[in-house]
């Protein structure tokens, strides 16, 4: 098994690089601070933003690796993973990490929110790259949001002045994220959107349970185009094919059970497959080894 950190509260990252502790659904981490910290591969529980100057070389996330920009905001959500394996090195690193749980917001107005801040998704754009005058704004909110998580005991007032405060950053970020959508092709962004979007739905409403792995003519009609069509658009956007897109994200959603403890025949069978060794067969042709090498690395 992969040395996995798993973030099931904004905490356990703070006490992995050895920042205070400062609420029990909030953690802010100054990196500046703490440095050097070591590297890790995160299983994400809650919601975050690593806003850095800085960040380690080839970091994964989700089916992609990339090597974040400088000044630059990486956002991540429950159920994601991303980050850099441990491989001993200690970094210097200066910025930010913003995590705050999902039971902060649950019930909230920023609850509903969260469904339009597509930079938190894995087919966003990498990371958000900030202008200097938001660098600034952005880092004086979090600053003061510390300083209110320093001073003041946990109450409803003080999550309500929280909140404030995330929802403003969130805003800061969305800004940045239409700005960067505008640059690109929105006609091939736009589908390539919505095929994600169709993906990641289809799995959590469990229509695999009846209708198996999802196949290109499937999304097509969905998507109201014909499979040609889209296969078209998927290559112009990606470079790749739409089953390659597809068998990617079902094989990330696979190491995702793998890791959370389910064998091998279950997470076939929760991702759809008829019989396990398809989704075996599957899972080497995506990653290049087995289910058994990846849960052993």
């Amino acid at each position: 098994m992969k040395n996995i950190l798993h973030i099931s509260d904004p905490n356990v990252y703070a006490r992995s690089v050895g920042a205070p502790l400062l609420h029990p659904m909030v953690s802010v981490v100054h990196y500046d601070e703490v440095s050097p910290v070591r590297t890790s591969l995160n299983r994400y529980g809650v919601y975050g933003l690593f806003i850095q100057r800085n960040f380690p070389r080839q970091l994964t996330y989700g089916m992609k690796m990339f090597d974040a920009a400088e000044g630059s905001i990486f956002a991540v959500e429950p159920g994601q993973i991303g980050g850099k394996e441990d491989n001993g090195e200690e970094l210097y690193i200066s910025g930010w990490v913003l995590l705050f749980s999902p039971e902060l917001i649950r019930g909230t107005d920023l609850e509903d929110r969260m469904k339009e801040y597509h930079f938190f998704s894995y087919f966003a754009a990498e990371t958000l790259i900030m202008e200097t005058s938001e660098w600034g704004r952005i880092i004086q909110l979090i600053t003061q949001l510390r300083h209110e998580l320093q001073e003041n005991e946990d109450s409803p007032a003080l999550r309500n002045i929280i909140l404030g405060y995330i929802r403003l950053i969130l805003e800061y970020c969305q800004r940045i994220y239409l700005r960067q959508l505008s640059k690109e092709d929105k006609s091939s962004s736009d589908i390539l959107k919505r095929f994600h979007n169709l993906l990641r739905e289809y799995y959590l409403e469990g229509r695999q349970m009846d209708l198996g792995v999802p196949s290109v003519g499937y999304c097509a009609n969905q998507l109201a185009y014909s499979a040609r069509y889209l296969g078209d658009v998927i290559h112009k956007a990606t470079g790749g094919t739409a089953i390659g897109y597809i068998h990617s994200f079902v094989i990330e959603q696979g190491k995702n059970l793998l890791m959370n403890g389910h064998n091998i025949g279950e997470t076939a069978h929760l991702l759809g497959f008829e019989f396990p060794h398809h989704f075996t067969r599957l899972f080497k042709k995506v990653t290049g080894i087995t289910p058994t090498e990846f849960l052993g690395k």
